[in-house]
């Protein structure tokens, strides 16, 4: 059971017989932050957007609703997972809110197999919940499953640089990957039963680590100097880390072009009119400071647009929206009434809306959080609890345990055994362990005693206050904290009132015991049970964070 009482979930109501039903693609790709040229457009020039080119997510966005401000329920792969399957925040999921060793509780709903029970054709390709036991258990564990046509486009850049090592031309090799894409899609449509309306989950992970070197220009163009003078200031703006976030945008790219063969299909097809198209990833950047495991807007802050039918097009809407939301919009749009549990709200009547701009004033607020992100042998490794307000105005951040690294001890980096720059770039958890392996990283960390960069690996990397607050209007980039300056006092408590309230509401284990439930083995960690998060036939090795 989860910490949470869950007695009121109950089943959500059935559709009529009649009705039509719309199907529900969602396009949900792994590490993907807020990157798409649509963004260019609506933020001004000069920021990372300016560089990458999304044709298929701008098409989306186009016909359908452009969301400015939507925000992840925690920047770590199977909380936020855990969050949008739920319709919940992911501190109510019980084991499901943390990454490594997370257990599915069957007790909480779950939007797809909701769905299911009511008739829709569910499937899925690539990944949807994991790591976690049973893996893809808020999906069927593994019972709707499409990928035999291949999973290449999971190491998109890998089998692309391969092929046109071969002597295939670059377009050959990635119409070769492509096809995959289509052909699992392709048994997926042809498992439907006549006029049986189908929800279908594409997850792709090549926008997770890793990705060739210099890819980002080989096979896309893009110009690692094009990202001079648009670096946030937490990325150091040097060749090193532009080359490595141009080779990022790359797989943003491919996840685009993806994308592209599944509206292709959806038309050849008919249902393209009858299809709800939600696009969004599941936080930040991988292994660059401020991206992936933060509470910023550069690891929380994602990607979404949503077209389909009774979808008012042309829009960009900026409400405050949580990932969260999608569930019980899902289960609406089927014709099903949300169960109560839920704390997500359904954004179909937005979707329906004819405004632009602030919609729904309920709107105002998300809420976001981490505990464990990796799971880690040492007895000195343990959670790093944070929660956060993010409104228009205010990102404001509770560090429960300021007196731990946010993302690992840094100066272990200066022991007996220091690590490689190779082992900094590998998969391997040498140091810094809730931080990807990168380029980037491995640049900082050989840099980290320079005088001219090591106050900036202190800054990214060291100890947090326990309580952060950005003005958003002065510093959108969230770089100085003004949580202790007298003129915030006020807009401080506010904040940290509502989001207190928000937590006892919700009954965040975290605030009760002392957060006993986080602090303690398994949840904690270590974990003594079997690897989990690799499906039978998805390929070798340990499944990705």
């Amino acid at each position: 059971m989860t910490v949470v009482a869950l007695a009121a979930a109950g089943q959500a109501a059935q559709p009529a017989p009649s009705a039509k039903r719309p199907n529900i693609v969602f396009v949900f790709a792994d590490d993907w932050g807020r990157y798409a040229s649509a963004y260019a457009k609506t933020d001004g020039p000069g920021t990372l957007n300016d560089v990458v080119r999304t044709p298929n997510f701008d098409r989306v966005a186009r016909e359908g609703v452009l969301f400015r401000r939507a925000f992840v329920s925690a920047p770590s792969c199977t909380p936020c997972r855990s969050a949008i399957l739920s319709g919940q925040h992911f501190w109510r999921t019980g084991r499901a809110s943390i990454l490594r060793g997370a257990v599915w509780d069957y007790s909480n709903p779950a939007y797809p197999l909701l769905l299911r029970e009511a008739g829709y054709h569910l499937g899925e390709t690539y990944k949807v919940w994991s790591p976690g036991t049973p893996v893809d258990a808020p999906y069927g564990a593994g019972q709707h499953a499409y990928e035999k046509a291949g999973n290449r486009f999971n190491q998109f850049s890998q089998h692309v640089t391969r092929l046109v090592g071969q002597g295939r031309p670059l377009e050959a090799a990635k119409q070769e990957i492509y096809a995959e894409v289509r052909g699992n899609f392709d048994a997926f449509l042809a498992d439907r039963k006549p006029g049986q309306p189908f929800c279908y989950w594409f997850g792709p992970t090549n926008t997770h680590r890793k990705w060739i070197k210099g890819s980002g220009k080989k096979l896309w163009g893009i110009e690692p100097d094009q990202l001079q003078g648009k670096m946030p200031a937490f990325l150091p703006d040097v060749p090193e880390v532009r080359e490595d976030f141009a080779d990022y945008l790359g797989e943003a790219q491919a996840v685009d072009a993806a994308l592209g063969v599944l509206l292709a299909r959806l038309a050849e097809v008919g249902e393209l009119d009858n299809t709800l198209i939600a696009v969004s990833g599941d936080h930040g950047p991988p292994g660059f400071p401020h991206g992936k495991c933060n509470l910023y807007d550069f690891g929380a802050s994602v990607s979404l647009a949503i077209r389909g039918p009774g979808v008012s097009g042309g829009r960009v809407v900026d409400d405050l929206i949580t990932l969260a939301d999608l569930a019980p919009t899902f289960l609406e749009a089927g014709g099903l009434t949300p169960p109560a549990v839920m704390t997500g709200r359904s954004l179909v009547a937005l979707l329906r809306s004819t405004q632009s701009g602030r919609v729904e004033a309920k709107r105002d607020a998300v809420f976001i959080g981490r505990e464990r992100h990796v799971e880690n042998a040492r007895a000195d490794y343990m959670p790093y609890p944070q929660r956060a307000i993010r409104t228009h105005d205010f990102l404001y951040i509770v560090n429960f345990r300021p007196d731990r690294w946010p993302l690992g001890d840094p100066y272990r980096l200066d022991g007996p055994n220091p690590p490689t720059a190779e082992e900094l770039t590998e998969e391997t958890r040498v140091s810094l362990p809730d931080e990807d392996a990168s380029p980037t990283k491995a640049w900082l960390v050989g840099l980290r005693n320079d005088p001219k960069w090591k106050p900036h690996f202190d800054w990214v990397y060291g100890k947090r206050p326990r309580e952060e607050l950005y003005d958003l209007k002065s510093d959108p980039q969230q770089t100085r904290n003004v949580a202790t300056e007298p003129r915030y006092a006020a807009q401080r408590a506010q904040l940290e009132q509502r989001l207190m309230d928000e937590l006892k509401r919700t009954g965040d284990p975290r605030l009760i015991d002392n957060g006993r439930f986080y602090e303690t083995p398994p949840m904690s960690g270590p974990v003594d049970e079997p690897a989990a998060g690799t499906k039978k036939g998805k390929g070798k090795g340990k499944a990705k964070q």
